[in-house]
Parts: structure tokens; C-alpha cells; sequence
């Protein structure tokens, strides 16, 4: 049952009146009591109606952004993409991360119950999604930066993980190559089943090794393999953070690359092109799926309605030396 600001006032021990004023910022109510107000509507999950605040405060003229993690190697790009079309626009952004699960959660809710935003762009929506839900539901505007496209309930811009997966696979049995190894990230992501389905498109015949999307992750099941003897002359690895500890075990190992095994990576994060040899990849436009995902969700609030489907942005194969 949703919870109603009679809800919040009884719990808190306040009028209706006073919880009105703690959430539009209007009239005098004394710090103790606000606080209070916010803790229970925090511990409540009180949720106003975006029609009611919008008529009693106005804009708040600021977009939230909701992150796993600042660490993720193309999040910088993406995030760009975003600060360049809120602020075009003359809105502010505030970010929020879920590093520390449901703390980090309970904390984004309070800013959600005070109004503090009139939007959200969420990233990878992975352990959030019921609450997301919910909120999207009540009222709060929502685009997803989903690159699997698997939430048809909410707006969202998607890239070609599949064709991706499929140009890498293509590109490979193009320069000869027919024994490869698939390293995957976590299986648990829409991604990873995405790009792995669209590589066995072409080369369904593949060696798959789940990987962890880190570095220490892609050298080590790649000094696994060799350890092993297993036979195969190219990797496909699911980003170019693993692709970069294949490269380093493969020279490691005395191995040639593209010579001996050809390395394709995923996302084109900077240092791609810098490791050795340079690295071939699958190019994600992560700023364009930021510049995207702003403008859809701007576009909303000012009363545009949001596309039925989802803003499809296409993958692109770079070659470069590790696999020409």
C-alpha cells in the first residue's frame, strides 16, 4: 500500500501541514522538526506525487544521476555527455552513487522524498531496480543508461551489444582466426549475454571463460589457459580493462600478439589505444548514451512525451595492431 503524507504526519507526530512544508521548502518549521520529518519520510518511503510538488514548489531546475560506481572505466565519458546537456539546458546535476548497497540506497530515497531533483538518469540498474521501479511508478521521471535494453517499463538509450559481439567475431574469422577464447565479464549482466550471443553468431564453436571485467581478472585466466594447454589463436575479451591483463599475460607468456593470438577488446576506453600493441575494440558511444539520455529525460520535463521504445546507439569495430 503506497504511503501517504497522513502517513508521515502521524509517524512523525506532526500536521499534514507541516509535512507539506518540509517537503516544498515552504513556510517556517524549526530544524528539530524537519529533521524528524525527513527521517520518517526517509524510514517510510513516502513518495510525493511529482503533479502535487510541481504545482506547490515549482522546477527545482536540477536532474539527478544515479551510478554503481565512479571507478567503471568509461563512467567519466558518460558522465560528460550528461554535465554538457543538463548544463546547456541551465540545470544542475546531482550524482549519486550505490557503492555501499542498501545504505547508499536508503540515502538516495531521502533525496527523492525531499524533492531535491525533478529527474533521474540511472546507470546499469543492477540491485535498484524494485525501488526504481516504484518511484517510476509514483511519479518520478526515469531514462535509463541501459545497454541492454531489457526494461521495456522505463525510457532508455541501449547500444549493440549483440552486433558488437558479432562484428568482433566477424572481424576474427576475416584474418583466419577459428579457435577462439570467448573471456566474458559476469554473467549475471545483460551485456555479457549480449555480446557472447552475438559472437556465437558467427563462431559458435568458442571457449568461454568467465571473467570479472578487471585486469588482475583477464591476466589470470589467461595464464589459466596456457597453464592448461588449451589451443587457441584469438580472445575476445567483453571489455578492454580484462583486454589489457590478456595482452600483459600473453607477453608475458612469450606469445605474439597479433602473430601467435589476435586480442579484440569492448568499450574503446582511452588507454585502448595506447597499450601494445595497440588494441583493436568494439567502441561503445558512451558520451553520445549520456548526451542521449539527458536530452530524453529534459525532453520529458518539459513536456515532450518519451519515445515507446528505447534510443538505440550503434557499437563500432576500431582496429587497431592487436588484431589487423
Amino acid at each position: 500500500m503506497r504511503v501517504t503524507i497522513a502517513d508521515v504526519a502521524r509517524e512523525a507526530g506532526v500536521s499534514k501541514t507541516t509535512v507539506s512544508r518540509v517537503i516544498n521548502t515552504k513556510g517556517e518549521v524549526d530544524r528539530v522538526t524537519a529533521a524528524r520529518v525527513r527521517e520518517v519520510i526517509a524510514q517510510l518511503g513516502y513518495v510525493p506525487s511529482s503533479g502535487a510538488v510541481g504545482l506547490a514548489r515549482g522546477s527545482s531546475r536540477t536532474v539527478g544521476m544515479l551510478v554503481p560506481s565512479l571507478t567503471w572505466p568509461w563512467m567519466g565519458e558518460l558522465l560528460q555527455g550528461v554535465v554538457d546537456t543538463v548544463e546547456a539546458a541551465d540545470y544542475g546535476l546531482l550524482l549519486f552513487t550505490c557503492n555501499r548497497g542498501a545504505e547508499s540506497v536508503q540515502r538516495f530515497t531521502s533525496q527523492v522524498s525531499a524533492r531535491a531533483f525533478d529527474g533521474l538518469v540511472v546507470v546499469e540498474p543492477e540491485n535498484t531496480l524494485g525501488h526504481l521501479t516504484d518511484l517510476h511508478r509514483d511519479g518520478l521521471p526515469i531514462v535509463l543508461i541501459d545497454d541492454r535494453g531489457h526494461h521495456p517499463a522505463f525510457p532508455s538509450v541501449v547500444t549493440t551489444n549483440h552486433e558488437g559481439g558479432a562484428s568482433a567475431a566477424r572481424h576474427l574469422l576475416a584474418a583466419g582466426r577459428s579457435r577462439p577464447v570467448v573471456l566474458t565479464g559476469p554473467q549475471h549482466f545483460g551485456c555479457v549475454r549480449d555480446r557472447l550471443g552475438g559472437f556465437r553468431t558467427v563462431l559458435p564453436d568458442v571457449h568461454v571463460v568467465e571473467g570479472d571485467f578487471t585486469e588482475l581478472g583477464g591476466r589470470l585466466a589467461m595464464e589459466q589457459l596456457l597453464s592448461e594447454g588449451v589451443a587457441f589463436d584469438s580472445v575476445f575479451a567483453h571489455n578492454d580493462i580484462s583486454a589489457t591483463g590478456v595482452l600483459r599475460a600473453l607477453r608475458t607468456a612469450g606469445r605474439r600478439v597479433p602473430d601467435d593470438v589476435a586480442v579484440v577488446g569492448f568499450d574503446d576506453i582511452p588507454m585502448a589505444e595506447h597499450t601494445e600493441p595497440p588494441l583493436t575494440t568494439v567502441r561503445q558511444p558512451t558520451r553520445r548514451m549520456g548526451e542521449t539520455a539527458a536530452r530524453m529525460l529534459l525532453s520529458h520535463l518539459g513536456g515532450t512525451p518519451v519515445p515507446d521504445g528505447p534510443a538505440v546507439l550503434p557499437t563500432e569495430l576500431v582496429v587497431r595492431r592487436s588484431a589487423p
